[in-house]
C-alpha cells in the first residue's frame, strides 16, 4: 500500500481547517491534494481528534496481537488433533 505524504495528525488538522470555514477548493490547492482525497479523508477521519487517532492505532495494534495469538493457538490445536487421530 502506498504511504501517504501526510501524517494522520496533519490530515485531522486539514479537516479542522475546513470545519473552521475555509473553502474546500482553496484548502486542497494550498495542501496539494485533490477534492477526492479530501472527501476520502473526511469519510475516514471526520470528527476525530488526535487523541482519538492515537487510541485507534493502539486498538488496532492490540487487535493485531490478538489475531497472531489466535493463529498460533489454532495451529497448535490442529497439530494436537492430528497427533491424537494418528494414535487412535
Amino acid at each position: 500500500m502506498k504511504r501517504s505524504r501526510f501524517t494522520e495528525s496533519q490530515i485531522v488538522s486539514i479537516l479542522k481547517e475546513a470545519d473552521a470555514g475555509a473553502k474546500i477548493k482553496d484548502l486542497c490547492r494550498k495542501h496539494g491534494i485533490s477534492d477526492a482525497t479530501y472527501y476520502n479523508w473526511k469519510a475516514k477521519y471526520g470528527g476525530m481528534s488526535t487523541s482519538d487517532l492515537r487510541r485507534l492505532k493502539e486498538t488496532e495494534a492490540e487487535l493485531s496481537q490478538y489475531k497472531k495469538m489466535y493463529a498460533e493457538l489454532a495451529h497448535e490445536n490442529y497439530a494436537l488433533k492430528d497427533l491424537i487421530e494418528k494414535k487412535l
